[in-house]
């Protein structure tokens, strides 16, 4: 399938789908293709605004993600910015989520049978991979 950006010779624009370039050809010769508000058959395609860019192959021109460093930000926000209630975190979740605590954001664990109580209760929650220590932060010698 592809999508064509098309305009009536009164100036409304529309979008129309066909199964290739000759099924567009082939319904606008046989005045097929209108436009769905004035039913104006002279029907011209337009250039589209939107472009998909492919991969010149190597990839050397795209920054490089520091990832490592990344998942110490998350993990450091996560230990600043929510609250620790250990393993109290799936009766702590329900609580807020029937209105019995204040709405928050904690951390903590929970055991696979208390999850799924979560899911089937209907709580949203994030299953944050990782260690709950913080990360180590030094210059990456493990010499001690």
């Amino acid at each position: 399938m592809i999508a064509y950006d098309l305009k009536c010779d009164q100036g409304h624009l529309f979008e129309g789908w066909f199964e290739d370039a000759d099924a567009f050809e082939n319904q606008q010769t046989k005045g097929l293709v209108t436009c769905p508000v004035c039913d104006s058959a002279a029907v011209t395609r337009q250039l589209s605004t939107f472009a998909i860019k492919t991969s010149t192959g190597s990839g050397a021109d795209r920054p490089k993600i520091d990832f490592e460093a990344l998942g110490r930000r998350i993990v450091n926000y996560v230990q600043n910015n929510f609250d620790d209630v250990g393993s109290d975190f799936a009766t702590e979740a329900l609580k807020i989520h029937y209105g019995a605590s204040e709405p928050r954001n904690i951390r903590g664990v929970s055991t696979d049978r208390e999850e799924r109580m979560l899911r089937e209760e209907g709580v949203p929650y994030f299953k944050f991979p990782g260690s709950s220590k913080p990360p180590e932060s030094g210059s990456g010698d493990d010499s001690s």
